[in-house]
Parts: structure tokens; sequence; C-alpha cells
């Protein structure tokens, strides 16, 4: 276990883990490595503007992790990952999903691959590319983003990525219904969960986006 965070961080990702019924003996060691480099490295490239490492367990790894039920054992794309949320923490809690984690700052993404190479993650990859120009149509069964913009703008960055019956996961606060009825045509919302994060009060729901039966 990594020892460079301090002592009580541990105790909180656990307790989180298991409010969102997830195995936090499996879970726990990967994630404080990840946590560790992250503070680490953020220190000098400034990769999220969250520096205690005690809120990033709540803001970034608990609020990850709080989809994990709605991510399939298939190919993801996490566009505009940043220092790889959500994708590193659901790549750890879902090991059968594959993930691609799509960045396109350069230090961000040495960051990433960095964090792949040092967790051992072979169910995850680092596409250094705008999400707009990665060409891999058709690939993917889902993609996500995190605070990456509003859900029609990451249908046109992403859209095009997704397989048949592929959704857009995306995790949103307030704005759902809003943000649905500008869906360009042929997408719909199919599904809106609400999520608890643990220690967090806002709210969080998980908006899934997927293709409308009629469209061709």
């Amino acid at each position: 276990m990594n020892t460079s965070l301090p002592a009580d961080i541990e105790p909180l990702l656990r307790q989180g883990l298991a409010e969102l019924a997830l195995d936090a003996d499996a879970l726990t060691p990967a994630l404080m490595d990840y946590l560790a480099l992250l503070t680490r490295w953020n220190g000098t490239y400034n990769l999220t503007a969250i520096r205690d490492p005690r809120e990033m367990v709540t803001k970034h790894l608990l609020d990850s992790l709080a989809m994990a039920p709605f991510v399939p054992d298939a190919a993801l794309a996490d566009l505009g990952t940043g220092p790889g949320l959500p994708g590193i923490p659901l790549a750890i809690a879902r090991p059968g999903c594959r993930v691609t984690l799509v960045e396109s700052n350069g230090k961000k993404a040495r960051f990433l691959r960095e964090a792949v190479r040092t967790l051992g993650l072979v169910n995850a990859r680092v596409a250094e590319s705008r999400a707009e120009a990665l060409d891999e149509p058709g690939q993917y069964a889902a993609i996500t983003a995190r605070a990456l913009a509003t859900l029609d703008k990451i249908i046109a960055f992403g859209g095009h990525l997704l397989a048949p019956g592929g959704v857009l996961l995306a995790m949103k606060a307030e704005t759902v219904d809003e943000e649905a009825a500008q869906l360009p045509p042929g997408w719909q919302l199919q599904a809106v969960h609400p999520l608890q994060v643990p220690g967090l009060t806002a709210r969080r729901q998980l908006a899934v986006v997927g293709r409308s039966l009629t469209a061709s």
C-alpha cells in the first residue's frame, strides 16, 4: 500500500467504496496508488485544481465510481479524460471494461501513459487526440465525459465513436432535461439514473443518451 498519502485517506476511501457497494479490499490498493501518483504529478503539472487528497477521494475517485454499475463490460471511450477521470477509476473497478482515455493535452496524456504503466492497467490505453479527431468510428459500446460539455456537444464530438446500440453515459447535475431538449436529430435521452456520491451533498445524475429507434 502506498504510504505517501495522509493516514486518514485509506479509511475514507474504504468507507466510500463500501457505501457504493464496491469491493474495498480489491480496489483500494490500486486506487491509492493512482491517487498518490496524481497528487505527486499535480504539484508540477497542474492536472486538477483540487489539491487536497481528501477532496480528491470524494470529488474524483468516488464521484467517478458512482457510475460503475452502469458501465458495460465492453469498449468505453472516456472523452476529455484530463488526468483520467472517470476512466482510470472505472478501469480499476471494472476489469472487463476496455477503456480508451482520450485526451489532447500533452502533459495530461503523458501522465495518463505513466498511470496506465505504473498501475498495470492492461484494460486501458491512451489516445492523445481530440475526441472529434479520433478515427475509430463505431468501435465503442459506450462513451463518457465528465464536466466536458453539454450533451449535444458531447454527441457532436464523440457520437461517431459509438457502435450501433451504443450509449453516452454523462454525469450531470440539474441540467439533464434542459440539455436533452437540445440533442441533435436522431438522438434521445434514454434514461436518467440518480446517483449518490459518498461525502458529496451536490446532486448527481447519470444521463444515458443513445440513437433514436427511428434513426437510420
